[in-house]
């Protein structure tokens, strides 16, 4: 008699982006933590998805992926969840891309030993960070870190990424220049910034996002080396220390290892203040304003020595924006929409690193270090005669001129369809010479405005959105494909919601069937979002 002998079980498909060795070595691990749940499971064919097993995060099963959910709530949907899953949860849940992943991948990276780095996540900020330390240490060790294939280097020797398309190889290019969007009587200070690509390998398409290497301001830099009672030309690690702050260490909410290392130098009730800071806590009602300079005012008699406190200190991050410009109209450059952000707290001007270094400080003709972050799922469609409906104010507007750039210089046959809206029409209408222009060569098939300042009552996007909801519906009906850019928390809901109701006023669709109409055209690749 013939023993029969089962398949090996495969529970990583040949699809996933792990070599041979490291999917077999993944399925074996999965199974030896499952044990007696997987007896009797069948071999998966390949390509087939694992239908036991702790899975990895994705957005297919995450119902917290939604960048308004307070990280709390987030975390409660995923109470029941495997690692991964909650270390996604974790996440700000935006795509953004600015860790270098999306938010599943990037908590995969970390659950599988990957990435070492909890504090990628920029629009997370500090939540994210201590959610993912307070994980770590509930999981204990972990997944075991994947066996290296014979020969295989430690990963820090591991080559970097391709040249000019990673935050961790980026490029230099020449700055050439910004003009400012905004007219006289404007609240904002929003600029046009263009580079030059010639020479860099970076090739984009519309729709990506350009990542942005700042310089803190010299000003705040010499201020805290001041506070410190340092000298700046002290040498670090190969720079002087201003050289250091001006370039590599963030100077702007206070990490909590720096609260750490002042409750090392003080006593008493300072102390205390200090440790609660560092555990998240708010004594005196005043941390989310608290920058570094600002920490140090706060504990004037704690003054670390220069070189421990940049331990303390976190890595001055790239900032990522969405591209204005179209490869095929704009050749050899790449321009950004920036809001350059300035603000007073407490008789003190508080600056946004990379909108102020962009907006005033860098220098034309001088380089910058930049690199590409190709777009997830966010382009305009395959088919060029499909038609764009398109919702981006502000700022939001950026990638939408790049697509109606694009669809001018391809002679794209779809029509087109903008909402725009912002303060004031007089000082706030971006690029209206170019939009009316496109208006005028019949690229632009609808243009239509909102503003929030100009009458009694506001004006939002989404206003608009239902006013003209029976043509809108017409347009999604026929197969349009929309997109939006702008907040997630905020604007971004609001349009959904607005889409939500045109789906039940024009579309008779019951509240759920609405609901369900604008998820299926999500799950279909028609309405994808850009937001941050």
């Amino acid at each position: 008699m013939t023993q029969h002998v089962s398949p090996p079980l495969i529970l990583i498909p040949e699809t996933a982006p792990f070599n041979e060795d490291q999917r077999a070595w993944l399925s074996g691990y999965f199974a030896a933590l499952l044990g007696p749940a997987v007896e009797g499971a069948t071999a998966l064919a390949p390509g087939e998805a694992p239908s036991v097993g702790p899975r990895l995060a994705d957005n297919d099963d995450a119902p917290w992926h939604d960048p308004s959910i307070a990280i709390g709530d987030r975390m409660d949907m995923a109470r029941d969840r495997t690692e991964p899953q909650k270390l996604m949860a974790a996440m700000a849940q935006q795509d953004c891309g600015q860790c270098g992943y999306n938010c599943a991948d990037y908590a995969n990276a970390i659950f599988l030993k990957n990435e070492e780095r909890l504090n990628l996540c920029q629009p997370g900020g500090k939540e994210t960070l201590r959610m993912l330390k307070k994980l770590e240490e509930e999981f204990g060790a972990g997944a075991p870190a994947a066996p290296k294939a014979e020969g295989e280097a430690p990963k820090k020797d591991v080559a970097l990424g391709p040249l000019g398309y990673c935050r961790e190889n980026p490029v230099e290019a020449v700055f050439l220049g910004r003009r400012r969007l905004n007219d006289p009587g404007g609240e904002k200070e929003t600029w046009h910034v263009e580079f030059d690509l010639t020479g860099t390998p970076i090739a984009y398409e519309a729709g990506d996002s350009l990542g942005l290497f700042p310089a803190n301001a010299p000003a705040l830099v010499d201020a805290v080396i001041a506070e410190l009672g340092a000298r700046p030309e002290r040498a670090i690690g190969g720079k002087s220390l201003r050289e250091r702050l001006l370039a590599d260490y963030a100077l702007g909410a206070a990490p909590d290892g720096l609260y750490q290392l002042l409750s090392l130098l003080t006593s008493g009730e300072a102390r205390r203040k200090a440790q609660a800071l560092a555990a998240g806590e708010d004594p005196d009602g005043d941390a989310q304003y608290l920058d570094v300079l600002g920490a140090l005012h706060k504990f004037p008699g704690a003054r670390p020595d220069a070189e421990v406190f940049l331990e303390a200190l976190d890595e001055l991050q790239p900032r990522l924006y969405s591209i204005s410009s179209s490869p095929k109209m704009d050749v050899g450059k790449v321009s950004l929409t920036v809001d350059a952000v300035r603000y007073n707290h407490r008789s003190r001007l508080r600056l946004g690193v990379a909108s102020t270094h962009l907006g005033e400080r860098l220098p034309e003709r001088t380089t910058a270090k930049i690199y590409l972050q190709k777009a997830h799922g966010f382009g305009l469609p395959a088919d060029p005669g499909k038609d764009v409906i398109m919702c981006g104010p502000g700022t939001g507007v950026a990638p939408f001129r790049a697509f109606l750039r694009e669809r001018a210089a391809t002679g794209a046959p779809g029509r087109n369809w903008l909402f725009y809206g912002h303060q004031r029409q007089a000082s706030d209408f971006f690029y209206r010479d170019e939009l009316n222009a496109l208006k005028d060569d019949k690229v632009l098939t609808r243009l239509s405005l909102a503003w929030s300042r100009d009458g009694s009552e506001k004006t939002y996007v989404q206003d608009r959105m239902r006013e003209t909801g029976a043509e809108l519906w017409k347009w999604l009906e026929g197969g349009a494909h929309f997109y939006v850019c702008g907040d997630a928390k905020r604007m971004a809901k609001d349009v959904e919601r607005a889409i939500i109701d045109v789906a039940a006023t024009h579309g008779k669709k019951s509240p759920d069937e609405a609901v369900a109409y604008l998820g299926a055209l999500k799950k279909a690749g028609r309405y994808q979002a850009d937001v941050y």
